[in-house]
């Protein structure tokens, strides 16, 4: 059954969950907000975005992704983060895959993540991605999983556009520029 699968979200029939929030969009300065009201990018600058659009991706917990304890091997979380990281970008308009045929990757720096809870065989979560940051040249994704109301993770992942045929960093693409920005708001 479709209750059954494992990662509910990827079937037909189960569509995407984009959401906005304000939930996090809080800014620290004045200048951290008039850089964020501006629109397009800010001189290769990183930029905090009010209120994120949101991808969200059911996963329900494998067996082998457990340890021999029961609970979720850490690495599975950057693979779930990945599924969700994805799902966003398809709400963009551009499945990654049009992105690597277009001549571009988006390459990961960084990754960051805390542990809240354990996870479990079986257990149902969400894990929820937003656009944290955006910059002319790097993208930060943000990341939670939760257990119902219950916080078990939350991460972050840092990218840059690299220019496939170089091998060098790159501008964010030109005809990915609006989408990036609009996932943003």
């Amino acid at each position: 059954t479709l209750r059954a699968a494992l990662f509910s979200g990827l079937f037909v029939g189960n569509p995407p969950r984009f959401t906005e929030s304000s939930a996090d969009s809080r800014l620290d300065s004045e200048e951290d907000c008039a850089l964020s009201l501006a629109p397009g990018f800010h001189h290769g600058l990183l930029v905090s975005l009010p209120m994120p659009v949101e991808a969200i991706v059911d996963v329900e917990v494998r067996y082998a992704e457990t340890d021999q304890m029961g609970v979720v091997h850490h690495s599975n979380y950057l693979v779930w983060f990945e599924l969700a990281r994805t799902r966003l970008c398809e709400g963009s308009g551009f499945h990654y895959s049009v992105v690597e045929e277009r001549g571009y990757f988006l390459t990961v720096t960084g990754a960051e993540l805390s542990y809240r809870t354990p996870a479990r065989y079986g257990d149902h979560l969400q894990v929820r991605c937003h656009v944290d940051r955006l910059g002319s040249r790097a993208v930060r994704f943000a990341y939670e999983v939760r257990r119902g109301d219950q916080r078990v993770a939350t991460g972050t992942t840092d990218h840059v556009w690299v220019d496939r045929e170089t091998g060098r960093p790159a501008r964010t693409p030109e005809f990915l520029r609006e989408a990036f920005e609009g996932l943003a708001r």
